[in-house]
């Protein structure tokens, strides 16, 4: 699961994740039980790219025996790229890299017919370039990079997103299908009910005009949101733990803006 978040603001990029891993157990008889771990890193950044930076998530890890997750390919990913001694690469062809790097660990780990995808946000600054861009890779299926609004600024996100839909949207993404089951809609009866829904019902928030601290905050309150909704609800709670965040910018390139650490006990002087 997860919430993975990029927002691409006049200002720069910011990139958001959460720390949720989320694996189901099969129990006897049947029963599948999911178990949560809340300290896994989704927000990458890669070594020599630092103009660049990189927000998985979906597959939680490759590999059945011995699962492996896509953070800890990063340093083999960085050794490649120094072995082949590339120096700062565009957004794209550094999406098109990682996506035939992790299409190879997929298919090395054996991955079962019918596994959750694995996606990759790729942002950030091409030389010279005024404004960001962002790139989505998909392993297995979809391993070449696709470009993300690239003549808009606003948000791209993926994982579990119903909530972010309902809040940005107006409602949930699934509601044309339901109607269009519900109301016998034709085809075009459909479109036409998402094209009218989102200038109705819509936040209208101006994400040209945005600083780069409000795009913080937005894509911040939008992952907390949906952890803070998930603990009502009966289903997969996939999105928690802590927030990590990042700024990229064409001056400044990639910068933490939190993170978190790793740490001893509270209290435990070595981890002050």
């Amino acid at each position: 699961m997860s919430l993975g978040i990029v927002f691409k603001g006049p200002e720069g990029v910011v990139l958001a994740a959460d720390s949720r891993v989320t694996l189901t157990a099969n129990l006897p008889n049947n029963v599948f039980l999911p178990a949560y771990f809340d300290n896994a890193t989704k927000l990458l950044r890669i070594r020599g790219q630092d103009f660049a930076g990189v927000v998985t998530y979906g597959q939680g890890a490759l590999g059945q025996a011995e699962p492996r997750t896509a953070h800890s390919y990063i340093p083999e990913f960085e050794a490649e790229l120094g072995a082949d001694k590339v120096g700062r690469l565009g957004i794209k062809s550094l999406a098109d890299r990682l996506g035939r790097f992790f299409l190879a660990r997929w298919k090395q780990a054996k991955m079962p017919a019918g596994a959750d995808p694995l996606y990759f946000l790729v942002a950030g600054f091409d030389q010279d370039a005024t404004y960001g861009r962002v790139f989505l890779v998909a392993i297995p299926g979809a391993p070449e990079a696709v470009e993300q609004s690239p003549n808009l600024f606003g948000i791209v996100y993926g994982g579990q997103t119903e909530y972010v839909q309902r809040l940005l949207n107006g409602y949930d993404g699934r509601l044309p299908d339901i109607a269009t089951k519900a109301l016998n809609l034709t085809p075009a009866q459909k479109t036409t009910l998402e094209q009218a829904l989102p200038p109705e019902v819509g936040i209208r928030i101006p994400y040209q005009f945005l600083p780069l601290q409000d795009c913080i905050d937005l894509s911040i309150f939008l992952i907390r949101t949906t952890v803070s909704a998930q603990r009502w609800t009966v289903g997969i709670r996939g999105v928690g733990g802590f927030i990590d965040v990042a700024t990229i910018t064409r001056t400044e390139g990639f910068e933490p803006v939190q993170e978190k650490q790793i740490r001893g006990e509270p209290g435990d002087s070595a981890s002050r």
